[in-house]
C-alpha cells in the first residue's frame, strides 16, 4: 500500500537536509503502521478465501512538505462471509440386496408349488365332500318321498279295499233284502222242445222281465244268445212265475230287470 500525500499550498524551503530526513522517516513510519494494522486484521478475522478487492489507482507524488499528524488508520470494513448453500437432498441409499443362492431359490419355489398343490387338493377334497353330502341328502329326501308315497298308496289301496268290501257287503245285503222281498213263490221248469231232442240240442236261454207289485211277471223278453227252439218254452215258463212283492217303506213296488236263465240239458 502506498500513502497518498497531497501538496500543501505553502511551500517549504528545500535547503535543509535535516528537515528532509525527518519527513522521510515520518512517512516510512506511517507506511509501516498501516501495513502492521492490515496484517493484524488479517490474522484476527479476515479470511483468505475472501474475494479480492480491486486495488484503486494510487497517485504517487514526491513528499515536499511535512504532513500534519496522521489520523489513525481506519480498519477496512469486514466483508460478510457468505455461507455455502445447503447440500441438495439426496435419496436414501437402498441397502444392497443379499445374494440369493439358485439352489435355495429353487427349493423355495418347489416348496411354494407343493404348498399351493396341497391347498388345491384340500379345496378339491372339500368340494367332493360337499357334493357327496349333497347327494346323500338328496338320496335321503328321495327315499323319504318314496316311503311317503308308498305309504299313501298302501293307505289308498287299503281304503279302496275297505270301500269295495263295504260296497260288496251293502250289495250283498241289498241283494239279500231284495231276494227276501221278491222271492219266487212258484217256478215251473219249461218243457224240453221235441225238435231239440230230436236234433240232440242243448243250450241256455235267459229271459228278462219285471215283477209288478202283485208279484206277477210283466214284459218278458229273451236276451240275445238263446236258440230259437228254446225261446217259446222259456217265455211260457216265465209267465207262470209268482214272486213275493217288494216293499219299500211298507209299500209294494215294481222290480225291473229281473233275469232268469234256463239250462236245457239232455240226461
Amino acid at each position: 500500500m502506498t500513502a497518498m500525500i497531497m501538496h500543501s499550498p505553502i511551500a517549504l524551503p528545500m535547503g535543509s537536509a535535516t528537515a528532509g530526513f525527518w519527513r522521510n522517516s515520518l512517512a516510512a513510519t506511517l507506511a509501516l503502521a498501516l501495513h502492521a494494522g492490515v496484517l493484524a486484521a488479517l490474522v484476527l478475522g479476515w479470511s483468505v478465501d475472501k474475494p479480492q478487492v480491486e486495488t484503486p489507482p494510487v497517485l504517487t507524488t514526491q513528499l515536499v512538505m511535512l504532513a500534519p499528524p496522521a489520523a489513525p488508520a481506519e480498519a477496512l470494513p469486514a466483508v460478510a462471509e457468505v455461507a455455502p448453500p445447503p447440500p441438495a437432498p439426496t435419496a436414501p441409499l437402498e441397502p444392497p440386496k443379499p445374494r440369493v443362492d439358485p439352489q435355495v431359490q429353487a427349493q423355495k419355489l418347489e416348496q411354494a408349488a407343493l404348498a399351493r398343490r396341497r391347498v388345491e387338493d384340500k379345496k378339491r377334497e372339500q368340494a367332493q365332500e360337499q357334493q357327496r353330502q349333497q347327494r346323500e341328502r338328496l338320496d335321503a329326501e328321495q327315499r323319504q318321498r318314496d316311503t311317503e308315497r308308498l305309504a299313501q298308496e298302501q293307505a289308498q289301496r287299503a281304503e279302496q279295499s275297505r270301500l269295495a268290501a263295504e260296497r260288496g257287503r251293502q250289495q250283498a245285503a241289498q241283494a239279500a233284502a231284495d231276494s227276501r222281498q221278491y222271492q219266487p213263490l212258484s217256478k215251473e221248469a219249461p218243457d224240453y222242445p221235441q225238435r231239440a231232442l230230436d236234433k240232440n240240442l242243448e243250450g241256455d236261454c235267459t229271459v228278462e222281465y219285471s215283477v209288478n207289485p202283485q208279484g206277477r211277471v210283466e214284459n218278458p223278453k229273451v236276451i240275445d244268445g238263446c236258440h230259437p227252439l228254446f225261446m217259446r218254452p222259456s217265455l211260457a215258463a216265465v209267465a207262470t212265475f209268482r214272486y213275493q212283492p217288494r216293499l219299500i217303506d211298507g209299500q209294494a213296488v215294481t222290480v225291473p230287470a229281473v233275469r232268469n236263465t234256463f239250462h236245457y240239458r239232455i240226461k
